[in-house]
């Protein structure tokens, strides 16, 4: 009998020994929502698998249980429970009935990371960066002379820094002119536009531009911010057109360029008028900064929230993947681009984001050849209104950020194991 009672014994020991780490992503349950992230990309790197339990407590994480993963876990403040085999089984067996608005995806590999960026950039200048560094994701920064000898197919996702393609350097001109740092800068572009072999720096932004499309059009998985979403489309559907004034590029625009600039060479907007005055701090009327009389944005502090797109995720699982999330409500934020006015935005583009109070989209994703592209309107998820020589953010204060959790989806989505998309 005792010996009975000590085999069966092993035996539930067995049938209940852990064989699973959840990572939870629900707003209660992970104290660290930016470092999951990292903890996930870790695991891939590291040839563990994963999947990536979409819609299911906040888009969940599944792991294999192992003392490393635990440890790692650990050390970085990331929240986890193990589970059995049998656990495991039954979460897995609920998100795939047919009644229930979840998935589960496979995340096969560490996507190889590219940060477009100019030499010399402080992490805080760049949300992306920023996020990444913290994640402890790690990336490679790159900028227009490995562009420009065709480095980007070394590279799995690129994300754009708050970067001018149209060779405006920022539209800065009107306040900042005179200021020590852009006129440094703005002698930088000039210098590396020849060192590249261009005679303006609109030029070489352009061919930029145009490298970036081509590896997007490859296959690649681009995402961009604030200003670089808005004036790579400006630049591409403006190839061959000066739009540059004088105190840009030494020489006059070309007459009436509005009407000469192809809106099928952009990626996500049509029919936006561009911004001719070069002391104005607007590219043009993509962004809803101000509207076409200059005024500023209308939209109260207080009300000034997002709502993520709610998608099927068994049908749509890429945009369901882009828009997880622990609150459907992501406080909004200002940039030079801080949205996009809804009117602007192509019909083969899908919003994942939006503010109704102003009519503009905040996120959206959409395809190009073999590729995606995700634009994500403002700086910084967590500094409302960023200026110009503000305090870098404290993502240790921000662990939980929706704002943030977003860029994250980015990072993660071109490990996914391709599932065509039905709808």
């Amino acid at each position: 009998m005792k010996k009975y009672f000590c085999i069966l014994f092993l035996l539930l020991s067995f049938s209940t020994k852990a064989s699973f780490i959840l990572i939870p992503m629900e707003a209660e349950g992970q104290q660290n929502h930016l470092k999951a992230y990292g903890i996930t990309y870790w695991a891939l790197d590291k040839n563990y698998k994963a999947s990536w339990l979409l819609n299911y407590r906040g888009g969940s994480f599944l792991l294999p249980d192992d003392t490393a993963i635990r440890r790692e876990c650990q050390i970085r403040g990331v929240t986890f429970e193990i589970l059995s085999d049998a656990a495991a089984n039954t979460i897995l067996e609920e998100i795939s009935s047919p009644s229930q608005n979840m998935e589960t995806v496979v995340l096969e590999k560490a996507p190889k990371i590219a940060v477009y960026t100019p030499k010399g950039k402080q992490p805080w200048d760049d949300a992306v960066t920023m996020v990444l560094t913290y994640a402890e994701i790690p990336y490679t920064e790159i900028y227009d002379e490995e562009v420009l000898t065709d480095q980007l197919v070394l590279y799995d996702w690129l994300h754009l820094h708050h970067e001018d393609f149209t060779g405006q350097y920022g539209k800065f001109f009107g306040m900042y002119r005179n200021a020590p740092w852009y006129i440094e800068q703005k002698k930088q572009a000039e210098d590396l536009a020849k060192k590249m072999g261009y005679n303006k720096v609109s030029e070489e932004k352009l061919a930029v531009a145009i490298k970036i499309r081509d590896y997007v059009i490859g296959g690649g998985f681009m995402f961009a911010m604030c200003s670089a979403t808005e004036t790579f489309d400006i630049a591409l559907a403006a190839e061959g057109v000066d739009i540059c004034e004088p105190m840009f590029d030494g020489d006059a625009s070309t007459p009436n360029y509005q009407s000469k600039v192809d809106y099928n060479n952009a990626f996500a907007f049509k029919d936006f008028i561009l911004e001719r005055q070069p002391t104005i701090y607007e590219f043009s009327d993509i962004d809803t900064s101000k509207d076409r009389n200059n005024n500023n944005r209308r939209v109260p502090f207080d009300k000034d929230y997002f709502t993520l797109m709610d998608f099927s995720a068994k049908w749509d699982p890429i945009p369901t993947m882009l828009c997880q999330n622990h609150t459907q409500l992501v406080k909004g934020f200002m940039g030079q681009t801080t949205a996009f006015a809804e009117h602007t935005v192509k019909a083969n583009v899908l919003v994942l984001g939006e503010c109704k109070i102003n009519g503009e989209a905040r996120y959206i994703h959409g395809t190009k050849g073999k590729g995606m592209f995700t634009f994500y309107g403002g700086h910084d998820p967590e500094d409302y209104q960023h200026h110009v020589g503000d305090a870098p953010t404290v993502l240790d204060l921000h662990p939980t950020s929706p704002g943030y959790r977003l860029i994250l989806n980015n990072v993660l989505f071109p490990a996914a194991r391709k599932k065509k998309q039905k709808t």
